[in-house]
């Protein structure tokens, strides 16, 4: 129940005034938004479903028997909104053909499986209660790293409901079960294959032995930044692939190449080396936790900066372990205009 609720929230918004409702449900907005993003992978998507759950929740407030938290109501009417949208296949068909403009790349060490992948504004991770419930097991920087939403994304629907709902919200499997609709046995059984299936993702494993990332905004982490900023804008392979760990991965969804390894690592930027001439500039910003930077060129004919892509930025340690690539259409989530003047 919701003891901390004003004594009359509840029943004014089930009497239709929406102000109310709005005041009763804003605590949660960027909570299960969040829980969507996961389930989907895509923020688009996950803004979609977070809409779709708002209207049904003020559609059936009349039913809410007061038997959950209000809280524990939205996540399961979000949760199965997520689940229809990920099997209506959401943004899932029609994978993007290959293609780069001015050359080709070479050979790809693996391809990637989740080209509707986007990254997630930190701004929007700013939550005011992340304390998840008493069984969750995935520590919460994990919980919200490009690596384990990418993982979730290869699980079946239902898996990956319940290893949210339990590992990262810390629900017990009574109110999984009652928020799915099915029986204790059946959260037991599929967190279990869940578990083990994340559990052997090659880039979630080596992520879990590697040294831990700097503090945000820590000395560390801005030395880091800035090395890789005048390695990428004073196009010097040298200088990046210095910073690069041993076991780096290189992404860039919706297109599918990915190169694991420094070698694989070299290899690309050597191939992809823009002209020394060609003017670049970086903007930081934060994605699901970690530093990245919109990368905007010059254009010399309008004396303007034009966004080519957004980057985000994984360190551990003292190297960059992980550097992904987005179209320059999802800046405008991260406020970062498509022009800079």
């Amino acid at each position: 129940m919701d003891t901390d609720l004003p004594p009359d929230l509840l029943g004014r918004a089930r009497a239709g005034d929406e102000d109310a409702f709005g005041e009763l449900v804003a605590p949660y907005r960027h909570e299960l938004q969040v829980h969507c993003y996961r389930i989907l992978g895509s923020l688009q998507d996950a803004e979609d479903v977070l809409q779709e759950t708002l209207l049904s929740a003020w559609r059936g407030l009349g039913g809410f028997e007061e038997r959950s938290s209000v809280r524990t109501w939205l996540y399961r009417i979000a949760t199965n909104r997520s689940l229809d949208a990920v099997r209506a296949g959401a943004r899932r068909e029609g994978a993007m053909t290959p293609r780069f403009n001015d050359f080709t790349p070479p050979e790809p060490t693996d391809y990637g499986e989740v080209p509707w992948l986007t990254p997630y504004p930190d701004d929007l991770l700013d939550l005011p209660d992340t304390t998840p419930g008493p069984e969750a097991v995935v520590e919460q920087r994990e919980a919200t790293s490009l690596a384990f939403v990418t993982a979730l994304q290869l699980l079946p629907p239902r898996q990956r409901a319940v290893l949210i709902l339990r590992d990262v919200l810390g629900y017990r499997a009574a109110e999984v079960a009652e928020i799915l609709e099915t029986t204790v046995e059946s959260v037991t059984s599929a967190l279990k294959r869940a578990r083990a299936a994340v559990d052997a993702d090659p880039t979630l494993v080596e992520r879990r032995h590697q040294a831990p990332a700097p503090e945000p905004g820590s000395a560390e982490e801005r030395r880091m930044i800035e090395a890789y900023v005048d390695a990428f804008t004073t196009h010097d392979v040298d200088k990046l692939v210095a910073i690069l760990s041993e076991d780096v991965w290189l992404k860039m969804p919706p297109l599918p190449f990915e190169y694991h390894g420094r070698d694989a690592a070299i290899g690309f930027f050597t191939a992809v080396v823009h002209p020394r001439h060609r003017r670049l500039r970086l903007v930081h910003t934060r994605a699901n936790g970690c530093p990245a930077s919109g990368i905007y060129a010059h254009d010399p004919a309008t004396d303007t900066w034009r966004a080519t892509g957004l980057v985000v930025v994984v360190i551990s340690g003292d190297r960059i372990t992980e550097l992904t690539r987005f179209e320059a259409g999802l800046m405008g989530s991260f406020g970062l205009p498509r022009i800079l003047e």
